[in-house]
């Protein structure tokens, strides 16, 4: 199966704290709340300084997609700045963490998984023209963070995608990127086996 995610259809949903926002772009299972979901990714964009939420059981990776970026200060004992030079931050859900943003926003790609049921690895690589693209997981969501847009086919289909639109594949397939200049993120979701 395969599903294109259009950003436009998305809808923000503001911060408990005011401090920003969230824009949920898959969740499994389809409607699971906060605390019972297995994966999740979701864009995020943080305007003020605060804590972040704690999820317990929960692995997280956060990459910088817009903005100057965010430095993060994690249980109290490292510091970590999400920008340009370390653009990619994996850290446990139940890390206490405070951002601290400067004048500007900064907008994040944020993936969740419950470490009980599953696991994710995020990949970047940048496009220039037509390139191979082949799915390895049980779930992968492509993600295009930077580029006007991008087209994804292959035999069967062809998805039209613009910045922050999101494919969802699961199983293994192989397809074509083609591309003026973009960047992707790639999500690898792989299952737990019983």
């Amino acid at each position: 199966m395969t599903v294109l995610i259009p950003f436009a259809s998305l809808e923000a949903s503001s911060w408990k704290n005011g401090g920003g926002s969230t824009t949920e772009i898959a969740i499994s299972p389809p409607l699971a709340e906060q605390g019972s979901f297995d994966w999740r990714i979701s864009l995020a964009t943080i305007a003020s300084s605060g804590p972040f939420s704690v999820f317990a059981g929960i692995d997280r990776t956060l990459a910088l997609v817009d903005g100057p970026g965010v430095t993060l200060d994690i249980d109290g004992d490292s510091r970590f700045v999400l920008g340009d030079e370390d653009p990619v931050l994996e850290f446990a859900g139940e890390s206490q963490v405070v951002a601290t943003v400067g004048a500007l926003p900064t907008t994040d790609f944020n993936v969740m998984t419950r470490r009980a049921s599953c696991r994710h690895q995020l990949g970047k690589r940048s496009l220039s023209g037509t390139s191979g693209f082949a799915t390895r997981a049980d779930v992968t969501v492509l993600f295009l963070a930077e580029g006007e847009s991008l087209e994804v086919s292959s035999d069967d289909e062809r998805i039209g995608m613009v910045r922050y639109d999101a494919v969802l594949f699961e199983g293994e397939s192989v397809w074509t990127l083609e591309a003026g200049q973009a960047t992707i993120f790639i999500v690898d979701i792989y299952f737990n086996q019983d």
